[in-house]
């Protein structure tokens, strides 16, 4: 069942006079624009949530792992703390009400460990890189559970939106990331550590992004997914091809090393999620302060250990290339999704564009630290944590709170109900 939304708060007769065939009478909210984000199902149907309980300024509202059809989305409408049943099966409680408020405090958490790691580096300089792999495995076991084998059914039948985000994220941004390791000069301390950054998949904060974008969360869910998955394959692959002259990469002990720390973990999600329902519902509302923990540990350590080196010159030298590099990949995301032969809609092009300039630089700093020979090599991913965190979700809240790009080009075009969820 879909619920119709219009983003623009007006009475709009198409969605009066729409019907459903389920057995469950469809609901019809006229309700504000900032209060809604639609997720475009493979059917190209529209399944919109309406507002939260929870927000936090300047990030948004957030909302739990949902069900409709055969799509596994991010849901962002029920109401917590009512008991409310949700399609999974499981209830709205203040479990989840928790679960909420941590996954939205992510962002925050992100900024905090970069402000703590620098300014006490005893915080997490005793985190050494061995408790990197578990780290991350703990945050790809939070993806895992939100999987379903018919998230993969999904991905078939959206090939287009998803071969356009998949070259954005293994073709064009590990290209970008070299151009400008090359234009800026980049110190060989921070080289190869630096286009690691950009050859390895989406992150999972683009999910969240693309929720306070307005964007195509599904897609987004889909798009992580897979990239995820095919790293085992890509990243070695890519990272022998641009840096194999400067530093060795051994390309079969890190591919084995992402079958470990990310494959599995993520097959285990799947597999509980599939067969294990009552273990799911028990972990599921900890996962995201798992998640967060691991990420704290992930970032602050190895800005801790670098610390005298990312706060010398050489190291604010790095901080402009790991900016340009993420404006320009949300950039390069938005517009290639928008040409001729792609013609990709307004939501999609959002998420293509946040999924390209938000990846998993945690798994990057693990596999610098693995294979680049020294730690200073993941300072970079580190950096780009923070950088990423920031800009992607301004970026976010920008199309979030009903701006949009055509309008910066085009100031005298009106917004009207037709678009208003562009």
């Amino acid at each position: 069942m879909a619920t119709l939304a219009c983003f623009c708060g007006a009475t709009c007769p198409s969605l009066a006079s729409s019907s459903s065939s389920s057995s469950v009478q469809p609901r019809i909210r006229l309700l504000p624009r900032l209060r809604h984000v639609s997720l475009r199902t493979a059917s190209r149907g529209r399944v919109s949530a309406s507002s939260t309980p929870f927000s936090i300024p300047g990030f948004g509202k957030v909302g739990w792992h949902r069900r409709e059809g055969n799509a596994s989305i991010l849901s962002f409408g029920a109401t917590a703390g009512t008991g409310e049943e949700r399609s999974d099966g499981a209830t709205g409680g203040n479990g989840g009400d928790v679960s909420e408020k941590i996954s939205a405090m992510l962002p925050l958490v992100v900024v905090a460990t970069g402000v703590a790691a620098l300014s006490y580096p005893a915080t997490f300089s005793w985190v050494s890189k061995e408790y990197y792999a578990p780290a991350l495995g703990g945050i790809m076991l939070s993806i895992g559970i939100k999987l379903s084998i018919d998230d993969f059914a999904l991905a078939f039948q959206r090939p287009v939106p998803l071969s356009v985000g998949y070259i954005t994220q293994y073709a064009l941004k590990p290209l970008l990331g070299l151009l400008i390791a090359k234009a800026f000069r980049m110190p060989s301390t921070f080289y190869a550590g630096f286009i690691l950054t950009c050859c390895v998949a989406g992150a999972q904060l683009s999910s969240y992004a693309s929720y306070l974008s307005k964007g195509d969360v599904a897609l987004s869910i889909l798009l992580t997914s897979s990239s995820t998955i095919s790293s085992v394959v890509v990243t070695p692959l890519l990272t022998g091809l641009l840096i194999g002259s400067v530093v060795p990469v051994d390309g079969v002990a890190m591919s084995k090393s992402i079958l470990q720390v990310v494959l599995l973990p993520v097959a285990l999600g799947l597999l509980l999620n599939t067969y294990a329902k009552a273990v799911v519902n028990i972990i599921q509302p900890i996962m995201p302060f798992v998640a967060m923990i691991c990420t704290a540990l992930c970032i602050g350590s190895p800005l801790a250990i670098n610390r005298s080196k990312i706060l010398s010159s050489q190291g604010f030298h790095l901080l402009f290339p790991i900016l340009t590099f993420h404006l320009v990949a949300f950039t390069i995301g938005y517009w290639f999704s928008k040409l001729p032969f792609w013609r990709q809609d307004e939501p999609v092009s959002r998420t293509i564009s946040l999924c390209t300039g938000m990846q998993s630089s945690t798994l990057a700093g693990l596999l610098a630290t693995q294979f680049l020979g020294s730690s200073s090599q993941a300072v970079p991913a580190a950096c780009s944590v923070v950088i990423m965190a920031i800009t992607g979700l301004s970026l976010a809240s920008f199309w979030g709170n009903g701006s949009r790009i055509r309008d910066i080009l085009h100031p005298s075009i009106p917004q009207t109900c037709a678009d208003a969820s562009s």
